[in-house]
């Protein structure tokens, strides 16, 4: 065993494997970075490049990719708001707010020192676990799968400000959003209404782009400010943010096992661990000093992105060991082993053994060398919080709006995008937790295919006998109470305003309070008409999201007298040009379908650097040219994109 872990050591540092897992770290970085690309992306652009080279270097190469883009992800996290990739979403909980505060290269240090350990230490559990697998992997089975998810549900009433109804209302929207399609035990689609974009669900990469992207952009755009909301002379440093990951290193060695442990399980992955961590940091104390979390406190970036960068070695384990993908990725790896001739399972852990240690070896460098570049340019990175966001706001609509192009090409995702932006808008307004919503969404399918075989296979006395699912049941009691208990104690202290805004009374929130639950109630009438193994899970979700919804209404309506008067009743000017901003990009969409989507967002750079902020004709139409350029070389040559047929083509 010794032997072979330094054989995959020898054969990472044989020429010419650093060069090309040194290419897949550049190419892993720029994928995390921009919003809508990510891991997967990026290797199915890779693989056809890997068909005739050497197994090792064509290995180097991939998880080059692989292993860094969970790193860059932050720089979207923290600058704008917007998770670079789903695995990235916990992150802008603190990693924004650290921005807003002129703290970016503090966040920016300790991300990218927690994600380096998390990386390394899921690589070293990967060799560790190798002999050990079966038995841990096969422990876990449908019961303990649905309770694991209602525990990171239960984990978002954790981060909801002082309303936990708002939070478990929003995770219920999640769930209900994710029944859209169809269901895992039904040959019948639910509530699609007979539009063909919906027959298998709204598409995750467009829902999360709409509820975390438009809103900051739409916030940069009225603000008419930078980022950042405090002078250049109060940042801190980017050694600041690497003494605080050192200083906090127990946390993130106990959030890195989470992720390795998540990464084992099929069908989970980054965008559930990286919420577990952040409910687990949620919940602990906080220094004396320490800002609350989602204000700005840099444990709760240090937890996340040490979870979410252990998830690859710990979904390695049961892809190499077993052959059992647990997620699209570790499928799409799976087929690439194949290409190169390598059988997971018990070759790969006997004749094969050095190939296997040699990723993780590919695992361990490729974090380290990624962690410090971004270091090095990390500075520059953190003086663009200081730079008009109006200069910022073009140019991150168009990688929003292609990025959900990229993962449906169609029109429709385009809407989604709108219609989510809007809605996290009223969220945002409103005190909802945007967060909450999402990590439902991304748990429905998986609660629920657990929830029907649980059922079919499993009696009550079955579940009381097997010890790790009462040891669940009790964690999801226990975090529920640590939730309620610290919902309590925020609402002692809070000031008036922030119980206007967190509490309730906002317009926004009511108007959701009220949206919320009339769509939960009008859905259950369909619902029982299905058959029974599809009609089960809705029928659960919208009677409790009806509940939840309800009290957090009561408690909107309640505070609505008590607002400041200095915040008005009716429309405020920030509400008006946040709607103008809206239907600027529903016009935009509109042009997309008449004459093509080059001239559509070309068109909105141009026309809100010219219109909006009156900016000069010549950088105008220097940034014009260089979005054309992106659309050009990034989306056109490299990527492929098949783009939008215009309407007004086919009219002629």
């Amino acid at each position: 065993m010794i032997d072979a872990f330094l054989s995959g050591l020898g054969l990472v540092f044989t020429w010419p494997t650093p060069l090309y897992l040194g290419l897949g770290v550049l190419f892993g970085l720029w994928l995390g970075a921009v919003p809508g690309l990510g891991g997967i992306t990026g290797v199915v652009i890779i693989l056809p490049f890997t068909f005739g080279m050497d197994t090792v270097p064509a290995l180097a190469l991939i998880l080059g990719v692989f292993a860094v883009t969970a790193t860059s992800d932050t720089i979207a996290s923290v600058m704008l708001g917007i998770p670079g990739t789903a695995a990235s979403q916990a992150t802008v909980m603190d990693g924004y707010p650290m921005a807003q505060k002129g703290q970016a290269a503090r966040a920016f240090g300790a991300a990218f020192t927690a994600s380096a350990i998390g990386g390394v230490l899921g690589g070293l559990a990967m060799a560790a676990s190798l002999p050990l697998i079966r038995p841990l992997i096969l422990s876990f089975g449908t019961p303990e799968f649905f309770l694991l998810g209602a525990l990171g549900l239960t984990m978002v009433a954790t981060v909801s400000g002082g309303a936990v109804s708002k939070g478990l209302a929003a995770a219920a929207a999640g769930l209900l959003l994710s029944q859209v399609g169809f269901p895992v035990a039904s040959e019948e689609p639910r509530y699609w209404f007979e539009i063909m974009y919906l027959i298998d669900g709204f598409p995750l990469i467009p829902v999360v782009l709409g509820l975390f992207a438009l809103p900051e952009m739409l916030d940069l755009a009225v603000r008419n400010a930078s980022i950042s909301r405090v002078d250049r002379d109060e940042t801190e440093s980017l050694t600041a943010g690497i003494r605080d990951a050192l200083r906090n290193w127990w946390l993130v060695i106990r959030c890195s096992w989470i992720g390795i442990y998540i990464g084992m399980l099929p069908g989970l992955g980054g965008m559930i661990a990286d919420w577990v961590a952040y409910g687990h940091v949620a919940q602990s104390k906080r220094a004396p000093g320490e800002p609350e979390y989602g204000t700005g406190n840099v444990r709760g970036v240090i937890a996340p992105e040490a979870a979410n960068n252990a998830v690859l070695g710990g979904a390695l384990i049961p892809t190499v060991g077993l052959g059992i993908p647990g997620s699209a990725s570790m499928a799409i790896l799976l087929g690439a082993f194949t290409i190169l001739g390598l059988a997971p399972g018990r070759a790969m852990l006997s004749t094969q053994l050095d190939i296997t240690f040699s990723l993780v070896w590919m695992l361990i460098v490729a974090n380290i060398f990624g962690a410090g570049l971004l270091m090095i340019v990390s500075r520059q990175m953190a003086r663009l919080s200081f730079v008009s966001g109006h200069l910022i706001v073009p140019g991150v609509i168009l990688f929003v709006f292609m990025g959900a192009w990229l993962d449906t090409p169609s029109i429709a995702s385009w809407l989604t995008v709108l219609g989510f932006g809007a809605l996290g808008y009223l969220m945002k307004r409103g005190g909802w937790p945007r967060p909450a919503l999402v990590l439902g969404f991304v748990l429905g399918p998986v609660m629920e295919s657990s929830l029907v075989l649980s059922w079919q296979s499993f009696s009550p006395a079955d579940l009381l006998a097997r010890p790790l699912s009462i040891a669940l049941a009790v964690l999801l009691v226990v975090a529920l109470v640590f939730a309620i208990r610290s919902t309590l104690k925020a609402r002692d202290v809070s000031s008036l305003r922030a119980a206007s805004r967190a509490l309730g009374g906002h317009p926004a929130s009511i108007f959701l309070g009220l949206a919320l639950s009339a769509t939960f109630l009008a859905a259950i009438a369909p619902a029982l008409g299905w058959p029974p193994s599809a009609r089960r899970f809705p029928l659960v979700i919208a009677p409790l999201g009806a509940l939840f919804a309800a009290v957090a209404l009561v408690t909107d309506l309640r505070a609505w007298p008590k607002r400041p008067a200095s915040e008005g009743r009716g429309p405020d000017p920030e509400t008006l040009k946040s709607a103008g901003f809206l239907l600027a990009i529903g016009a935009m969409i509109a042009t997309a379908w008449a004459f093509g989507q080059p001239v559509a967002l070309v068109g909105f750079v141009a026309l809100y650097l010219g219109l909006a902020t009156r900016h000069r004709i010549g950088w105008t139409l220097l940034y014009a040219a260089g979005a054309a350029l992106a659309l050009y070389v990034i989306y056109h040559r490299v990527l492929h994109v098949r783009w939008l047929e215009p309407a007004l083509a086919l009219w002629g």
